[in-house]
């Protein structure tokens, strides 16, 4: 079985790459520990007035772990296997400004996590450069990522596109995709879609039929791992959906 500064400097974008000796030391010092999220329990509540938290998450397998908004509860963060949660709760970095309103953090499905305590964390960043420089940029996707949602109009395909594109944008970035065929794979629930998109399940689903016909997305296949696969076949097609107005995309109302 592979140690944990194996498993992260192997998976996940904030150690890849990095000198597993010295990985290997700051992990083992103790406070290092593998957790199980299950689905639907929360993790805790992000953003809460003068409250930090003390572990940085890696996720390593399962997921995706969300961030819900209220009083909508609408999804605004994402978090699959390769990239980690919690920066923007720990006092490291740009997580002593980074605040918002408060937010229920929780995995939406089981999701297997190693929990890094802060001080580890601050060795890091203090001491090597490509750590700090990730984990700062960490930072930026999670903005972009809910820049890309601000785009969401009431137009239909358009707010699915939008999803899909900061998906996209978020997974490339970090080195997760595409896959070896040029696809990108998600578990993406029709659920999570609708409370990110703030569309109805009906609608949704109605969306992703018509992205299916003109070849943006697959539909589902005998081998894919979850019934909520995704798989996005072309990546440069959703930008015009993306960008679309009500007038320029022929297969919505589908008949």
């Amino acid at each position: 079985m592979a140690t944990i500064a194996e498993e992260v400097a192997r998976s996940n974008y904030l150690f890849r790459g990095i000198d597993q000796t010295q990985l290997a030391e700051l992990l083992n010092s103790g406070g290092v520990a593998r957790q199980k999220l299950y689905s639907s329990r929360p993790v805790y509540t992000a953003f809460r007035p003068d409250t930090s938290t003390d572990v940085l998450y890696v996720v390593i397998s399962g997921g995706p772990v969300i961030v819900r908004s209220t009083p909508l509860d609408r999804i605004i963060t994402l978090t699959y296997p390769g990239s980690c949660f919690g920066m923007r709760n720990l006092a490291l970095a740009y997580g002593r400004v980074s605040r918002s309103f408060p937010s229920l953090v929780e995995a939406y499905k089981t999701t297997d996590a190693i929990e890094i305590p802060v001080e580890i964390a601050k060795t890091l960043y203090t001491e090597n450069e490509t750590f700090r420089e990730r984990y700062d940029y960490l930072f930026e996707l999670r903005e972009k990522f809910q820049y890309h949602l601000l785009n969401c109009s009431t137009y239909p395909p358009q707010a699915v596109a939008a999803l899909l594109r900061a998906l996209i944008y978020q997974e490339r970035s970090l080195g997760n995709q595409p896959q070896a065929d040029g696809f990108y794979v998600f578990d993406l629930p029709v659920d999570i879609i609708a409370r990110s998109a703030q569309l109805n399940h009906r609608t949704v689903e109605q969306v992703l039929k018509g992205m299916r016909r003109q070849g943006l997305i697959l539909p589902p296949q005998d081998n894919d791992p979850s019934t909520d696969t995704l798989r996005v076949a072309d990546a440069e097609g959703l930008k015009e959906v993306y960008s679309a107005t009500r007038d320029k995309v022929d297969w919505w109302p589908l008949k």
